[in-house]
């Protein structure tokens, strides 16, 4: 792990409520035998992510019973319903005073992205004025890691269920993109179509 490294902290985003999925809760749907939200949290811990902050919003009783999450910072964001720029501002929140320099930021509804994908984004990160993003046949995708300072620009930007993206955008001539389309996949789990990539 290269310098630094150590102190760019997991951030994943397991809030949603599975609109289109009937209103089941993503962090709930069942992967490999367990919730999807504990796949998640183990592929940033496999990727080298000690730390690893979890936004939870729907059924996040559940989420908390169910799932084995041990070490992990749990971070409950009660206007998770207002989309994912809401869960994205509390878990950049919640890493304040953390010592954190970086954020690496997972989505919980893509277990085709693992290990591997994570491992090249987070080996981009230099300092606090990082912006590394997967690209997928150089399209940007997830994960994306933000240096520590940019948090407070994203943080005034992520709106509805926009999260960093007007932020990424407006910046985009800064992101370091990291080709990662030959180790992973970076389908969404959305529509009842998609849980046939569920295993």
């Amino acid at each position: 792990m290269r310098d630094g490294q150590e102190n760019v902290a997991g951030l994943l985003l397991a809030a949603g409520g599975g609109r289109r999925l009937g209103g089941r809760p993503k962090a709930l749907l069942e992967h490999r035998g367990r919730p999807l939200v504990e796949h998640a949290v183990g592929v940033l811990r496999a990727a080298g992510c000690d730390r690893v902050h979890v936004v939870l919003g729907a059924a996040a009783d559940a989420v908390r019973e169910r799932a084995r999450l041990e070490g992990c910072v749990l971070v409950e964001n009660p206007g998770w319903a207002d989309g994912m720029g809401s869960s994205l501002r509390a878990g950049l929140d919640s890493l304040a005073g953390t010592g954190s320099r970086g954020a690496l930021v997972s989505l919980v509804d893509q277990p085709g992205i693992g290990p591997e994908a994570v491992r090249r984004v987070l080996a981009g990160f230099a300092d606090e004025d990082s912006l590394v993003s997967a690209a997928y046949d150089g399209v940007r995708g997830h994960p994306v890691l933000f240096g520590s300072a940019h948090w407070a620009g994203i943080a005034a930007t992520a709106t509805g269920d926009r999260g960093a993206r007007a932020y990424l955008k407006e910046h985009q001539e800064a992101i370091t993109l990291v080709e990662c389309g030959d180790v992973a996949r970076p389908y969404d789990i959305d529509t009842e179509a998609d849980l046939a990539h569920l295993q």
